[in-house]
């Protein structure tokens, strides 16, 4: 096979089946914008895994060609890049913003039909920049990858990340660092904060068109139903509660769930300052920013029906001419989400503890668990796990009175199983992770990518968080917390 060259890298030979649908809405949802011209952009990381998922083939691709494809460089058709208007509320507090420093370059459709964007984040200024350089820093990139790609190996629907670029250019934060682009596969970018823009500037026909156009690519059986608009809120609230259980089945915590990074279709999207919890605590924050802890592990329900209230506020003209009514009809459908979360996350909770059936003493276990597991810091992965082998490991806090007191309590409920107990723990082994992207160990691998050029310790972690429910023995140093991380913070990169 001959190998492409740089001019040939941004047309249909590695696979694009390309097609711009957002681009074809009215203006007002979007501004043209061009990737910024680079000197020396080289490939940090392609994710060749995911290529194949989406049809595409790398392999002809010299490293000049792949480097300038996804740095944006010499786009032609069908590549039409633009730079999304969306609003969002941060911390709270309501702002006008839009694409600042991603572009997205259009929509791939995959073997399987399914369509998803394409962006480059880190590209450069935009419209939207607001004074800011539109740039990004390699070590926030290659968290991103990193956390994405540890989401979608545990099932957790996610937006993904393709590749990693460096331009060859510093950005200036606290420091000098590493420029880098990453260019991110979605389901779509819209967000609560598409429809909060819009319903910010009054203008009721484009809120139509953006309701119809998100219907007909994320819920298209609702197309043809009556009263769409009311049932579209609900199926977005039902994926926000599905999504955020499976958030804390794993003890992920987001760090800025703003409105404008709660994405329509239901995926995880914008990993700034996120992290894995270690040792159990509802309280958990990472984020240097979240000084108060809105946004902490166990505030995560509650800030998303929240952000979802926003959504709804922005439907209201859709639900019904009379406002009175588009409020109450808003709000009983808000009102489902406590209930649906609830569902979502104490069924899961029963697959981590093996019980087959739903009784009404099981939030009462899990519950129990829980506050020993914050009384006694145990780590929240790390008792899952241990609790779904066959034999529970020799550790001092499992031989307390308090713990044995729980651990009799559910064995006896284990046994109203129909099932073996091997059977059962087989499956709290397919559904607790043995592997989640340690902090320290993400940490390590971002150190030694910025300041030595080594990607060897971010290759070895992707591998293990491919197989997160396996337990590998040469990756034991994976499964295992540090002493303490009570101190750790992690930052936007913004």
């Amino acid at each position: 096979m001959s190998t492409l060259t740089a001019a040939d890298a941004d047309r249909n030979t590695v696979g694009w089946n390309f097609d711009n649908t957002y681009a074809r809405l009215p203006e007002v949802f979007f501004v043209p914008a061009i990737p910024a011209t680079l000197k020396e952009p080289r490939v940090s990381i392609l994710n060749h895994r995911l290529a194949r998922e989406l049809g595409l083939n790398f392999d002809a691709l010299s490293p000049q060609a792949a480097a300038e494809l996804f740095a944006g460089q010499k786009l032609s058709e069908p590549f039409q890049p633009i730079a999304q208007a969306y609003a969002g509320h941060q911390y709270g507090h309501f702002t006008m913003l839009g694409d600042g420093r991603a572009i997205l370059l259009g929509e791939h459709r995959t073997p399987s039909g399914r369509l998803v964007d394409i962006q480059l984040k880190g590209a450069g200024r935009t419209r939207f920049s607001r004074g800011g350089d539109g740039r990004a820093a390699l070590g926030p990139m290659l968290r991103e990858y990193i956390i994405s790609e540890a989401m979608a190996g545990l099932g957790i629907p996610t937006t993904r990340s393709l590749a990693v670029v460096t331009t060859g250019e510093p950005v200036f934060r606290t420091s000098a660092l590493r420029g880098a682009i990453l260019t991110r596969v979605a389901a779509s970018h819209i967000r609560v904060g598409t429809f909060a823009y819009l319903g910010a500037r009054q203008d009721e026909e484009n809120l139509r068109v953006l309701a119809d156009y998100t219907i007909e690519r994320h819920y298209p059986e609702l197309a043809d139903i009556s009263q769409k608009y009311l049932e579209f809120l609900r199926a977005v609230i039902d994926r926000q509660a599905a999504l955020i259980a499976q958030w804390q089945q794993v003890g992920f915590i987001h760090g800025v769930m703003n409105t404008d990074n709660m994405a329509i279709s239901g995926e995880t999207i914008d990993y700034g300052p996120c992290a894995f919890m270690n040792a159990y605590h509802p309280g958990t924050v990472f984020s240097s920013i979240d000084q108060h802890g809105r946004y902490a592990y166990g505030n995560q329900p509650a800030i998303a029906q929240w952000n979802l209230a926003r959504f709804a506020e922005a439907l209201l003209p859709l639900l019904d001419r009379d406002e009175k009514q588009a409020i109450d009809l808003a709000t009983g459908v808000l009102h489902e989400f406590p209930t649906m979360f609830e569902e979502y996350w104490l069924n899961g909770m029963r697959k981590k503890l093996g019980l087959e059936t739903s009784e009404p003493g099981d939030m009462k276990i899990v519950q129990s668990l829980l506050d020993w597991m914050e009384q006694a810091q145990a780590d929240f992965n790390g008792t899952f796990r241990d609790l779904s082998l066959d034999e529970l490991p020799d550790r001092d806090l499992y031989r307390t009175q308090s713990f044995q007191a729980w651990y009799a309590q559910w064995q006896q409920r284990f046994a109203h199983n129909a099932r073996s107990a091997v059977s059962a723990r087989g499956a709290m082994r397919a559904v607790n992770p043995a592997i989640i992207p340690r902090n320290h160990l993400v940490e390590a691998a971002l150190a030694a990518a910025e300041q030595h050029h080594d990607l060897s310790p971010t290759h070895r972690l992707l591998e293990a968080l491919t197989r997160p429910f396996d337990a590998q023995t040469e990756l034991a140093r994976t499964q295992t917390p540090p002493p303490a991380d009570t101190n750790y913070r992690t930052y936007c990169g913004t």
